[in-house]
């Protein structure tokens, strides 16, 4: 059993900031694998264990995600090896965009029986690539998955759990299909010392968008950030709580200093 998980390399949120003109700062924020997708190649481990498959790690992104240590934090936890679609052009790239490249990697892998994903990336949130991804390889897609298993994997039939409100639904799958990681499907294992030093020798193909078959878009999104005409900048204005009658009487003024109140 041949299977793919994609992740994304991508700067936290976390450690970026919002000016007052609506502009994001991300220089100080630190890039990593995108928060839940460890979930997505914990399950993959478990399936490729039980039904003795492969596991295959696929990114796309700028030049930066196939920087030596973004590589070894993606194969130290367990990847087999690695298909990295590094270009610049992929910049700020969208979900149509993004998923149709991950799509043209996904067929020149080649017999791949079975994608799996996180459930969102740390840095956009939308939900929507692994169902783009499903929909540009013309496979079903399923969402909020928690557990899967290969109930006949020569036959290439899929058990696949996923939580719905009240319970949960188990599914037969026959073929290849696209599924997203529940957030709390699995607990990730920590990669070890030996498994960082084993990731620098695990094979990488490193691609770049027009070695692959990706159909052009004709969709354009533009994106715009403006700030808010009532929102002011943080003046830092301290007061000194020693006294707290007279605090308050200080607090009070400058907020109706401000038209606050």
């Amino acid at each position: 059993m041949k299977i793919v998980v994609a992740y994304k390399w991508a700067p936290n949120p976390q450690d970026a900031s919002v000016g007052v003109d609506g502009a994001v700062d991300w220089s100080r924020a630190k890039p990593g694998i995108s928060e839940y997708d460890p979930v997505a190649i914990e399950l993959a481990r478990r399936l490729a264990e039980a039904t003795g498959g492969e596991v295959i790690a696929l990114t796309a992104g700028p030049k930066s995600v196939d920087a030596s240590m973004a590589r070894k934090a993606a194969l130290s936890r367990g990847f087999d090896r690695a298909v990295i679609v590094a270009d610049d052009a992929l910049e700020g790239a969208g979900t149509t965009e993004l998923a149709a490249v991950l799509a043209a990697a996904v067929r020149h892998i080649g017999d791949v029986d079975v994608v799996i994903t996180g459930d969102s990336s740390v840095d956009v949130g939308a939900k929507m690539v692994p169902t783009v991804l499903a929909g540009q390889l013309g496979w079903p897609a399923v969402a909020e998955v928690t557990a899967v298993s290969g109930s006949d994997p020569a036959a290439g039939l899929l058990r696949v759990e996923r939580a719905i409100t009240g319970g949960t639904q188990v599914l037969e799958i026959t073929g290849p299909a696209v599924l997203a990681a529940s957030t709390d499907a699995a607990v990730p294992r920590v990669p070890g010392m030996r498994d960082i030093l084993a990731a620098g020798k695990k094979p990488v193909e490193t691609l770049e968008v027009p070695a692959l078959d990706v159909p052009a878009s004709g969709t354009t999104v533009t994106v715009t950030a403006t700030a808010r005409p009532d929102l002011k900048a943080r003046k830092g204005q301290l007061i000194d709580t020693a006294d707290p009658a007279a605090a308050a009487a200080e607090l009070v003024a400058a907020l109706r200093a401000d038209g606050a109140i």
